[in-house]
């Protein structure tokens, strides 16, 4: 059977590496396997036999600078996506597994009318947020929206991602998905928390049958990793407190860390991956920032140099980044917003309200205490 994969990025990050290792499996079971996907082209050298680039660097910036005017996020990318079908339907899959859709590279409308033309098919849409059943955001509940169950309109997160400059066509895109999205023959939900799964089917995607399936992460390259990052910061007798993302922002907490660096004295060492360098330029003395790595090994050895892992998001489905710290034997301190308490598994992790900043101090100190790696 020939299988095809379809991500915004194959092989880095959470869902390129989710991507990477279904592949992997699906290829064990005899099946041929390709991994179709728009944005940074760099995929780690093992996993380049899987790789389909659709589109060019100029495409997305196109897409995006769309998406900024006119509010049609999944709308662009016309060009990029015809070609690419053109391609798929002499690779003829048998089973297409969609993740991210959204990240400024294919054309939604265009996608779903080659699926429709292929009744034949199996198709899975594995959903890492919430994008595909609302009129713009990935998330809401933060916002505190409803208006996904009946339908958007005046969008209160018109300029978060993917971010409007002028239209909130909220409205519009909302009817258009849901056309898209309905009516698809042999397609099956999949969700990696039961918090999605439950708003899944209350939206309009509820004709299709949802399965929870959790997230793995790959143990052999996520495990206690010996490296010298306390000696290579010079941070040998600091207790770390550590965070991870793909980018900073509100969602994930990132002013949080603010207060929790100004909260502890000058024998913490507060590690930010994934910062930027305009972030990393307002960071307070005891912070570090690291901008993003796709190297899984270097990754792993920050996980085990930390005491805690904090995440501290305020919406988030099921992140990886939390049971990849756990796999490299550090606890995690996180909210418990979304999905995010599904991902704790060890004795030491523990949820808190989402926003209790002083509780998770008081968690993070008496986690450092006890389990000190300096």
């Amino acid at each position: 059977m020939r299988a095809l994969l379809l991500n915004s990025v194959c092989g880095i990050r959470s869902t390129g590496r989710i991507c990477t290792q279904l592949a992997q499996e699906l290829e064990e079971q005899g099946h041929e396997v390709k991994i179709a996907f728009g944005r940074e082209k760099t995929v780690p050298e093992q996993f380049q036999k899987y790789a389909v680039p659709i589109g060019c660097g100029f495409d997305v910036k196109m897409h995006a600078l769309r998406t900024r005017l006119l509010d049609d996020h999944g709308f662009g990318s016309r060009r990029a996506t015809k070609k690419f079908l053109e391609w798929a339907d002499a690779y003829d899959p048998a089973l297409l597994w969609l993740h991210n859709i959204h990240g400024y590279y294919i054309n939604i409308e265009l996608l779903f009318d080659w699926i429709k033309s292929r009744p034949q098919m199996q198709v899975c849409w594995t959903l890492h947020d919430c994008w595909a059943f609302t009129g713009h955001c990935t998330y809401f509940t933060a916002a505190k929206c409803e208006r996904w169950r009946t339908g958007c309109r005046r969008c209160s997160q018109k300029g978060r991602y993917p971010a409007s400059v002028l239209l909130d066509n909220s409205r519009g895109n909302y009817s258009r998905k849901k056309d898209l999205f309905t009516g698809v023959r042999s397609m099956k939900l999949i969700t990696p928390s039961g918090w999605l799964a439950g708003l899944v089917r209350q939206s309009f995607l509820r004709e299709y049958p949802v399965e929870v399936r959790y997230n793995a992460i790959d143990t052999e390259t996520f495990k206690p990793t010996a490296g010298n990052f306390r000696r290579k910061y010079g941070l040998e007798d600091k207790k770390l407190i550590l965070g991870v993302a793909s980018v900073w922002d509100e969602r994930k907490g990132l002013q949080d860390f603010f207060r929790l660096a100004r909260a502890l004295d000058d024998s913490y060492a507060l590690i930010l991956v994934g910062a930027s360098d305009a972030q990393m330029r307002r960071f307070e003395s005891n912070m570090i920032g690291i901008r993003k790595t796709n190297h899984a090994r270097e990754l792993a050895e920050i996980y085990t140099a930390a005491d805690v892992f904090f995440n501290p998001t305020y919406e988030d489905n099921y992140p990886t980044v939390n049971l990849e710290a756990q796999a490299c034997g550090t606890p995690v301190v996180t909210y418990d917003s979304g999905g995010s308490a599904e991902t704790l598994h060890t004795a030491e992790s523990v949820s808190v309200r989402s926003g209790a900043l002083e509780e998770s101090i008081c968690l993070l100190k008496q986690i450092c205490e006890r389990s000190h790696k300096g």
